[in-house]
Protein backbone atom coordinates (compact mmCIF):
# COMPACT_ATOMS: atom_id res chain seq x y z
CA UNK A 1 0.00 0.00 0.00
CA UNK A 2 1.32 3.27 -1.18
CA UNK A 3 1.40 6.00 1.81
CA UNK A 4 1.20 8.51 -0.87
CA UNK A 5 -1.44 11.36 0.57
CA UNK A 6 -1.98 9.39 3.94
CA UNK A 7 -2.77 11.72 6.95
CA UNK A 8 -0.05 10.16 9.80
CA UNK A 9 -0.45 11.85 12.96
CA UNK A 10 3.08 11.18 15.05
CA UNK A 11 2.83 11.50 19.13
CA UNK A 12 6.05 11.51 20.42
CA UNK A 13 7.06 10.64 24.20
CA UNK A 14 9.95 10.38 26.05
CA UNK A 15 12.02 7.50 25.43
CA UNK A 16 14.64 10.35 24.09
CA UNK A 17 17.60 7.19 23.09
CA UNK A 18 14.78 6.42 19.97
CA UNK A 19 14.47 9.96 18.83
CA UNK A 20 17.30 10.29 15.96
CA UNK A 21 15.82 6.91 14.87
CA UNK A 22 12.08 8.96 14.97
CA UNK A 23 13.56 12.03 12.90
CA UNK A 24 14.87 9.69 10.34
CA UNK A 25 11.14 8.04 9.87
CA UNK A 26 9.36 11.29 10.13
CA UNK A 27 12.10 11.96 7.24
CA UNK A 28 10.83 9.07 5.56
CA UNK A 29 7.20 9.17 5.95
CA UNK A 30 7.42 12.72 4.43
CA UNK A 31 9.71 11.66 1.45
CA UNK A 32 7.10 8.81 0.55
CA UNK A 33 4.05 11.24 0.35
CA UNK A 34 2.61 11.07 3.78
CA UNK A 35 0.97 14.00 5.45
CA UNK A 36 2.74 14.38 8.96
CA UNK A 37 1.85 15.91 11.69
CA UNK A 38 3.66 15.65 15.34
CA UNK A 39 2.25 15.63 18.84
CA UNK A 40 4.47 16.37 21.55
CA UNK A 41 4.29 15.01 25.44
CA UNK A 42 5.02 17.85 27.89
CA UNK A 43 8.32 16.21 29.00
CA UNK A 44 9.41 15.77 25.11
CA UNK A 45 8.81 19.70 24.62
CA UNK A 46 10.92 20.90 27.42
CA UNK A 47 13.66 17.89 28.27
CA UNK A 48 17.38 18.53 28.18
CA UNK A 49 19.44 15.99 27.88
CA UNK A 50 22.50 14.06 26.57
CA UNK A 51 20.55 12.98 23.31
CA UNK A 52 19.23 17.05 22.80
CA UNK A 53 16.66 19.43 24.13
CA UNK A 54 12.82 19.81 23.71
CA UNK A 55 13.24 23.02 21.42
CA UNK A 56 15.59 21.35 19.34
CA UNK A 57 13.00 18.38 18.86
CA UNK A 58 10.04 21.17 18.13
CA UNK A 59 12.24 22.57 15.41
CA UNK A 60 13.76 19.54 13.75
CA UNK A 61 10.17 17.57 13.73
CA UNK A 62 8.65 21.36 11.82
CA UNK A 63 11.41 21.42 9.53
CA UNK A 64 10.63 18.11 8.02
CA UNK A 65 7.31 18.38 8.54
CA UNK A 66 6.38 21.70 8.01
CA UNK A 67 3.87 21.86 9.53
CA UNK A 68 3.77 22.84 13.56
CA UNK A 69 3.70 20.47 16.18
CA UNK A 70 0.85 19.69 18.43
CA UNK A 71 2.00 20.86 21.93
CA UNK A 72 -1.59 20.99 24.24
CA UNK A 73 -4.35 18.69 25.38
CA UNK A 74 -6.40 21.58 23.61
CA UNK A 75 -4.92 21.33 20.24
CA UNK A 76 -5.54 17.72 20.06
CA UNK A 77 -8.82 17.44 20.94
CA UNK A 78 -9.94 18.65 18.15
CA UNK A 79 -8.08 15.46 16.18
CA UNK A 80 -11.28 12.91 16.24
CA UNK A 81 -14.28 15.75 15.52
CA UNK A 82 -12.15 17.23 12.39
CA UNK A 83 -10.60 13.49 11.23
CA UNK A 84 -7.50 14.62 11.20
CA UNK A 85 -5.54 11.63 10.81
CA UNK A 86 -6.02 8.50 8.44
CA UNK A 87 -3.67 6.57 11.26
CA UNK A 88 -2.42 7.82 14.44
CA UNK A 89 1.66 6.37 15.90
CA UNK A 90 2.90 6.95 19.19
CA UNK A 91 6.15 6.51 17.73
CA UNK A 92 8.41 5.98 20.85
CA UNK A 93 5.47 4.93 23.09
CA UNK A 94 6.97 4.64 26.58
CA UNK A 95 5.76 2.58 29.44
CA UNK A 96 4.41 5.76 31.08
CA UNK A 97 2.06 6.18 28.08
CA UNK A 98 0.97 2.36 28.02
CA UNK A 99 0.14 2.08 31.09
CA UNK A 100 -1.90 5.49 31.00
CA UNK A 101 -3.50 4.80 27.91
CA UNK A 102 -4.34 1.02 28.76
CA UNK A 103 -5.95 2.67 31.93
CA UNK A 104 -8.25 5.52 30.28
CA UNK A 105 -5.97 8.28 31.24
CA UNK A 106 -5.41 11.81 29.34
CA UNK A 107 -3.68 14.47 30.77
CA UNK A 108 -1.22 14.64 27.84
CA UNK A 109 -1.06 16.03 24.16
CA UNK A 110 0.02 12.57 23.11
CA UNK A 111 -2.98 10.86 25.39
CA UNK A 112 -5.18 13.13 23.96
CA UNK A 113 -4.69 13.02 20.25
CA UNK A 114 -4.93 9.26 21.12
CA UNK A 115 -8.29 9.21 22.27
CA UNK A 116 -9.63 11.47 19.99
CA UNK A 117 -8.05 9.67 17.11
CA UNK A 118 -10.08 6.37 18.77
CA UNK A 119 -13.75 8.16 18.71
CA UNK A 120 -14.00 7.69 14.98
CA UNK A 121 -12.86 3.62 15.44
CA UNK A 122 -9.77 4.93 13.45
CA UNK A 123 -6.17 2.83 14.23
CA UNK A 124 -3.95 3.35 16.58
CA UNK A 125 -0.43 2.26 16.24
CA UNK A 126 2.08 1.70 19.40
CA UNK A 127 5.62 1.89 18.75
CA UNK A 128 7.10 0.42 22.13
CA UNK A 129 10.38 1.38 23.85
CA UNK A 130 10.29 1.29 27.45
CA UNK A 131 12.56 -0.46 29.90
CA UNK A 132 9.37 -2.37 31.94
CA UNK A 133 7.89 -3.77 29.21
CA UNK A 134 8.10 -7.39 30.69
CA UNK A 135 7.56 -6.38 33.54
CA UNK A 136 5.34 -3.37 35.29
CA UNK A 137 4.27 -2.66 32.00
CA UNK A 138 3.19 -6.20 30.87
CA UNK A 139 -0.41 -6.40 31.80
CA UNK A 140 -0.59 -3.06 29.80
CA UNK A 141 0.06 -4.63 27.18
CA UNK A 142 -2.01 -7.14 27.39
CA UNK A 143 -5.01 -5.04 27.95
CA UNK A 144 -4.04 -2.88 24.80
CA UNK A 145 -3.31 -5.15 22.58
CA UNK A 146 -6.94 -6.69 23.48
CA UNK A 147 -8.67 -3.49 22.48
CA UNK A 148 -10.59 -2.40 19.29
CA UNK A 149 -8.65 -0.30 16.68
CA UNK A 150 -5.14 -0.51 18.60
CA UNK A 151 -2.47 -2.14 16.99
CA UNK A 152 1.71 -2.65 17.48
CA UNK A 153 4.41 -2.71 15.87
CA UNK A 154 6.42 -5.63 16.05
CA UNK A 155 8.82 -5.77 18.89
CA UNK A 156 11.43 -7.60 20.59
CA UNK A 157 13.94 -7.37 23.36
CA UNK A 158 16.97 -4.72 22.81
CA UNK A 159 19.37 -6.51 25.80
CA UNK A 160 18.19 -9.50 27.11
CA UNK A 161 21.52 -10.08 29.19
CA UNK A 162 21.60 -6.74 31.04
CA UNK A 163 17.84 -5.06 30.41
CA UNK A 164 15.47 -9.00 30.43
CA UNK A 165 12.69 -6.35 31.06
CA UNK A 166 13.25 -3.97 28.12
CA UNK A 167 11.28 -4.36 24.58
CA UNK A 168 11.83 -1.92 21.63
CA UNK A 169 10.06 -2.01 18.39
CA UNK A 170 11.33 -2.78 15.21
CA UNK A 171 11.41 0.30 13.20
CA UNK A 172 12.38 -1.54 9.74
CA UNK A 173 8.51 -2.77 10.25
CA UNK A 174 6.83 0.37 10.47
CA UNK A 175 5.58 1.01 7.49
CA UNK A 176 4.30 -2.72 6.91
CA UNK A 177 2.63 -2.25 10.81
CA UNK A 178 1.27 0.93 9.52
CA UNK A 179 -0.37 -0.91 6.05
CA UNK A 180 -1.42 -3.40 8.10
CA UNK A 181 -3.09 -1.70 10.96
CA UNK A 182 -5.18 0.51 8.06
CA UNK A 183 -6.90 -2.81 6.67
CA UNK A 184 -8.04 -3.52 10.60
CA UNK A 185 -5.42 -6.12 11.50
CA UNK A 186 -1.93 -6.64 13.59
CA UNK A 187 1.05 -7.62 11.48
CA UNK A 188 2.33 -10.66 12.57
CA UNK A 189 4.52 -12.28 13.92
CA UNK A 190 4.40 -9.36 16.81
CA UNK A 191 7.28 -10.83 18.84
CA UNK A 192 10.32 -10.76 16.88
CA UNK A 193 13.89 -12.06 17.52
CA UNK A 194 16.11 -9.88 19.78
CA UNK A 195 17.08 -6.39 18.25
CA UNK A 196 19.39 -4.37 18.94
CA UNK A 197 18.45 -0.55 19.42
CA UNK A 198 18.72 0.87 16.55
Amino acid sequence: MSINGLKIGIGLTGSFCTFEKTFQLLKQLKEEGAIVTTVFSPLSQTIKCRFGNGEEFLERAYEITEKSPITTIAGAEPIGPKHMFDIFLILPCTGNTLAKLANGIVDTPVLMAAKSHLRNGSPLLLSVSTNDALSMNFKNIGLLMNMKHIFFVPFAQDNPEAKPNSLIADYDMLIPSIDAALENRQLQPVLSQTTERK
